[in-house]
């Protein structure tokens, strides 16, 4: 490959990332050479640079790949906390209204477990996909309506798929970045449903929001078979990384939720 282009590729999608030496040479490791392999691979299959870039530095998602596994592996820093039901649904209402009145043009993932609890929230998430780029639905569903523009593009979860226990939001925008991902804790005994209980996890770190972004487009081109993967421009540029300040601030968050949590 000629010069040129690998550090295009690596200006523009922060791909490859090769070790740079104190004089400014790149030094490109095997696997390096063997992604850059793969990456032809699938431009010469037809899938356009940005989708098969993404598709190599996401790896390639299955149907038994867990956003919230992801993110843990991704970002060890994040702290989980053990949330019931109400706080579950005042993070997720906080992060969705924050999304719709000020978020410029978002990438709008979520994920209901159970299709009775997308056709509780269905009016709420045709009003948030009006305003986004691309919306995508994920829960158990049978018979999943046709993609049309303006509405979410529903996606049929099998019963053994990890995200099939998990509720997730992920709203990717430039200016309003938020994710929130809690897996259902199992063997917990029959009671309210409000005192269902998730180990979750939220950010505003515009890293840790890519990240969930990239695994959910990669979770809806795998969930789709048959089907060619879709295209993801938004997904393409690395985001700005996140402050100290607004580190700061999450933690404290997390210490209120956490309060308030234990006042249940």
């Amino acid at each position: 490959m000629p010069q040129a282009t690998l550090r295009s590729w690596e200006a523009r999608y922060g791909f490859p990332s090769p070790v740079r030496l104190p004089g400014g040479h790149r030094r490109y490791a095997e696997a390096d050479v063997v992604a850059v392999e793969e990456v032809l691979r699938h431009r010469s299959s037809g899938l356009a640079l940005e989708a098969a870039i993404r598709r190599l530095s996401t790896g390639a998602a299955t149907s038994t790949t867990s956003l919230y596994a992801e993110l843990r592996r991704l970002h060890p820093d994040l702290d989980p906390q053990l949330l019931t039901k109400p706080s579950m649904l005042a993070l997720s209402h906080a992060i969705e209204d924050e999304c719709c009145a000020r978020a410029h043009r978002p990438l709008l993932f979520a994920g209901f477990q159970r299709g009775r609890f997308l056709r509780a929230s269905y009016a709420r998430w045709v009003e948030l996909a009006r305003t986004a780029s691309r919306t995508v639905v994920f829960a158990d569903l049978r018979d999943p309506s046709p993609a049309r523009a303006g509405l979410p593009e529903e996606v049929a979860v099998p019963y053994d798929a990890p995200i099939n226990r998990e509720w997730l939001v992920v709203c990717d925008a430039h200016d309003r970045p938020a994710c929130m991902v809690g897996w259902e804790r199992p063997g917990q005994p029959q009671g309210p449903d409000s005192l269902r209980r998730f180990e979750a996890l939220w950010s505003v770190d515009p890293a840790v929001v890519r990240d969930a972004a990239r695994v959910c487009a990669g979770l809806t081109d795998a969930l789709r078979p048959g089907q060619p993967p879709r295209e993801w421009p938004e997904l393409t540029e690395a985001p700005a990384p996140g402050s100290a300040d607004l580190r700061r601030a999450s933690d404290l968050a997390n210490r209120v939720i956490g309060y308030l949590e234990a006042r249940r």
